[in-house]
C-alpha cells in the first residue's frame, strides 16, 4: 500500500505530515496527525498518487484504499512499521538529525542565508532575498507570515522534497548531514592518531566535523556523559575543540587546529 502511494515524483503529505510552528514533535505526534486527516483530502491524495504511478495496483491494496477508515488503517500500518524497523534505531537517528540542525543554525547565525543553503542540496539555494528550490514545475509561493520548514531526514536520498500545499506549513526536506553515519556507525581512526590521544578523543575529534552537544555525542559513541565530559574538557583545554551555547545546548566544535589533526591520514 505504502508503495502504491509513493509514486516517483509526488506522494500524499498527509502520510508523512512535516512539523509545524517550529515546535518538536514525538512520533506519536506525528501518528496523530496523520489520524487526524479529514477523509476528503485522503481521498483526493490517494486518487492523485494513484493516477501519477507507474503500473497497476493489486485488487487487495485498491479495496484497502477504498475503505471509509482508511486514513485509520494507514496510521496503524505506519505504527506497526515504526516499532519494528525505526524505534530500535530512533536515538541515533534523532542526534543524526539535531546535528543536522546545530549545523545549519550555526552556519545561518556566523555568515547568513547563503552559506546555511550553500551544500543542503544542488538544487536549493538563495538567491536576491528567496529561498530556491529549481523544480520541473515552477511555483512561486508567498509565505505571508507562515515561515518555511528546514526538515532534515535520513530517509531521503535523491533529491530535495517540498511541502507546498495548504494545509500543510511550507517546507523543505532534505538529506542530513552524517546520514552515511547509519551504515558506517565507526569513523575509521587514524592509528597515528589514536596513539597521539588516545582512541576515544581521536574517535570524538573526527565526529566533530560537524558540531554537536554531549547528549548527542552519547549517543553516538555509547560513552556516558561524564566520560564524554572529560575527553572534551580534554580536548577544550589543548585548544582542538571549541565550545559554545546555543539555545539550551552547549555545543562543540573543532578548532582550526583541530581540523588539521583529523586531517591526518592513516600511516
Amino acid at each position: 500500500m505504502l508503495r502504491a502511494l509513493r509514486p516517483e515524483e509526488w506522494g500524499p503529505d498527509f502520510i508523512a505530515p512535516p512539523p509545524s510552528g517550529g515546535m518538536a514533535r514525538t512520533p506519536s505526534d506525528d501518528l496523530a496527525v496523520i489520524r487526524g486527516t479529514p477523509l476528503p483530502v485522503a481521498r483526493e491524495q490517494i486518487g492523485r498518487a494513484l493516477a501519477l504511478g507507474s503500473g497497476p495496483v493489486a485488487d487487495d491494496v485498491t479495496r484497502v484504499l477504498e475503505r471509509d477508515d482508511v486514513v485509520e488503517w494507514l496510521a496503524e500500518a505506519q505504527e506497526g512499521l515504526w516499532r519494528l524497523l525505526i524505534a530500535p534505531d530512533w536515538p541515533q537517528l534523532l542526534a543524526i538529525l539535531d546535528r543536522d540542525v546545530l549545523f545549519r543554525a550555526d552556519r545561518l547565525v556566523r555568515s547568513g542565508w547563503a552559506a546555511a543553503l550553500e551544500d543542503l542540496h544542488e538544487r536549493v539555494r538563495w538567491e536576491a532575498g528567496a529561498v530556491v528550490v529549481r523544480d520541473r514545475s515552477p511555483l512561486e509561493i508567498d509565505l505571508d507570515g507562515r515561515g518555511l520548514m528546514f526538515v532534515p531526514s535520513v530517509f531521503l536520498h535523491r533529491g530535495a522534497a517540498t511541502y507546498s500545499e495548504p494545509p500543510w506549513q511550507p517546507a523543505v526536506v532534505y538529506a542530513a548531514r552524517g546520514s552515511a553515519a547509519l551504515w558506517d556507525p565507526e569513523p575509521t581512526t587514524p592509528p597515528a592518531l589514536a596513539r597521539l590521544l588516545g582512541r576515544t578523543r581521536a574517535d570524538l575529534l573526527l565526529r566533530l566535523e560537524s558540531p554537536a552537544s554531549t547528549t548527542q555525542l552519547c549517543t553516538l559513541t555509547g560513552h556516558t556523559l561524564g566520560a564524554i565530559g572529560d575527553h572534551l574538557r580534554v580536548l577544550r583545554e589543548s585548544g582542538l575543540v571549541t565550545r559554545t551555547r546555543i539555545g539550551r545546548s552547549v555545543v562543540y566544535r573543532r578548532t582550526p587546529v583541530g581540523d588539521v589533526l583529523a586531517a591526518v591520514g592513516p600511516e
